[in-house]
Parts: structure tokens; sequence; C-alpha cells
């Protein structure tokens, strides 16, 4: 559906993409070249794929692919390390310059990634934001609109945090990790909890980021244990920082006495659930967001005139009783 010119390069960087296997970013699922027999060519860009749960999202959106291979083809991409922001910039660049025909990103920060998403749109591709919404303020300024496919994870944070609240008791005091604080979805995270908190009378005497990562979970919880022996609850605000404040808990000593709630409702933490060792997550159904994107993509591209606007998609409880 694209030019010559543009299958050339694709070609070319889709031999760069497989040679980049062990670089700093993952290599596509499906490296066909854009428009090489008529299909729509989606592009997925995720953030860290060594995160389970972004893999899950790939995982699910490869199968949807498969299921529909006569009707479009997929490229998924994503970086390793989700501060890694030149990267997923250039993975941008480089799905813009092989022709696709549509892009679907969860931007790993909500304003850095707005420019080169322009300049996409200006090339004529369609654009839709998964996982982390676009900073609309940027989005403004750079005179665009993208729409975004998501939970609102302020109220999936919140029916969490509530949970929670149900086995605490007024005025106890927790603490909160949170993700990459310019990430909305984190931001939003962090609210949900604080509305919760703050509607049980419970204190939240720390907040600090742990980057999205496991092992700056780890070290900031074993700090947060050490400095407030007192807390009943660490709320994490994805599920690879409640993995690492459930190993700083066993650490000190005090599984069992501390609560810890996260968020994506991975395999591992699903485990920990049923074993008591974490109390409960928000499932907002991976293995489909992306699939909600690419199909929202896709309608888009078979009907210019569509109305562009948001889509909000589930985002649910998970408890030890859901996991039976």
């Amino acid at each position: 559906m694209r030019t010559f010119l543009s299958l050339c390069c694709g070609l070319s960087l889709a031999a760069i993409a497989v040679g980049c296997g062990g670089g700093d970013s993952e290599p596509a699922a499906d490296s066909q070249p854009a428009g090489s027999d008529g299909k729509p060519h989606v592009a997925l860009i995720m953030k860290s794929l060594a995160n389970e749960f972004f893999s899950t999202m790939a995982d699910g959106a490869e199968q949807h692919q498969q299921e529909h291979a006569d009707e479009y083809q997929l490229t998924v991409n994503g970086i390793k390390d989700e501060r890694d922001l030149a990267r997923q910039v250039a993975l941008v660049e480089e799905m813009v310059a092989s022709g696709v025909d549509a892009i679907v990103i969860a931007p790993a920060d909500s304003k850095a990634l707005v420019p080169v998403l322009k300049r996409a749109q200006d090339e004529g591709i369609v654009v839709i934001n998964i996982d982390n919404r676009l900073d609309s303020d940027v989005l403004a300024d750079q005179g665009t609109n993208v729409p975004f496919v998501g939970p609102d994870n302020r109220e999936g944070a919140r029916k969490v945090a509530d949970h929670l609240a149900g086995q605490l008791e007024q005025g106890d005091h927790v603490v909160v990790l949170e993700g990459i604080r310019t990430s909305f979805n984190g931001q939003q995270r962090r609210l949900g909890f604080e509305d919760a908190m703050q509607g049980a009378g419970i204190e939240i005497v720390d907040s600090q980021s742990a980057q999205w990562e496991m092992s700056q979970a780890n070290q900031i919880a074993s700090s947060m244990l050490s400095e407030h022996p007192d807390i009943k609850a660490i709320l994490a605000c994805n599920d690879s920082m409640a993995l690492g404040a459930m190993a700083a808990v066993k650490a000190a000593g005090r599984t069992g006495e501390v609560e810890i709630i996260g968020f994506d409702n991975i395999s591992a933490v699903q485990e920990a659930i049923r074993e008591g060792r974490i109390l409960a997550t928000a499932d907002q159904h991976g293995d489909q967001l992306a699939v909600y994107g690419i199909e929202y993509a896709l309608k888009l591209l078979a009907d210019p005139e569509a109305t562009v606007e948001d889509r909000e998609t589930p985002v649910d409880l998970i408890t030890a009783e859901d996991l039976q």
C-alpha cells in the first residue's frame, strides 16, 4: 500500500531489525516488507518486552494476526529498557521509513514520543496510542490528536486499593512504589491508590518511583520497611515492582504482616496471590490490549472518514478468590 521507495527501505530496515536481536530492541515478529502483498501493514511498538505484561500483549497481537493473516501484516518491536526513550523514538522512525500503514504504540513516556508520532501522522500513517496515554497538552502544542485505546488506570488502581483498605484499619500507614513519573498511566495509578487510601482514612507515609523495575522496587521497599517499621502495606503501580516488594518483605522477615498489591495480573503474581504473598492485582487484559488498538487502526485505515475518538477497555480486580 506504500511506494516502491518505501518497500526498498522496508527491506533494508527489516534486515537491520533482525540483526539487532542482541542489541537494545527486540526484533520484529513478522518482518515482511510493507505492502508486499497489498495488505495493510501494522507496526506494534512496545515498551519493555523483558516485562511479562508486554510480552503477553505481544503474544496476543501475534495470535490475532495469525487468525486474520489474510487481512493485515504485523511487525512487533519493543525496547528492552523502558527508560530508553531514544531507542523507542528510533523505532518509530524506522517503522515510518519502512512504509507501514499504521503504528500502534505503548509509549515509554507520555511527552517525549509525541513529536515523532506527529511526524508519522504527517506521512499519512494512522497512529493509535495504547497502554500509557500521551500527554494532552503536548498533543495540543503539536496540533494533533492521537486516539487512546486502553483502561481507566486510576479506576483500576482504586479498585485494588479499595480491596486492600478492607484488610486494614483507619489510621494505618502504607507506602507506594510509583512507576516512571512522566508516564500518564503511572500518575493515574498513584492517584487511584491515593483516592482509596484517603477514602478509608489510611495514611501514605512514603511514595517513591522504582521506575517500573523489580530490582529498584526491591531496594526501595527494603529501605521503606526499615524507615517505616509500622507500615501495613506496599502499593505497587505494576506487578514487577510488587514482586520486588514481595522479596523485600520476605528478606525483612515480615511475610504475612505487610500486604502487597500490584497492577497487571502477570502469571508470577497470580501464583503469589494464590500463595497469599500478594493480596491482589488489576487485570487490564494485556493479551487483548494491543489487539484492541490494532483493530481500531484497521478500522481507521478502511474508513479514513471515521470519527477518531478514545476507546476505554476493561480493567478488573483480581484476588485469590478469582484465581481458584
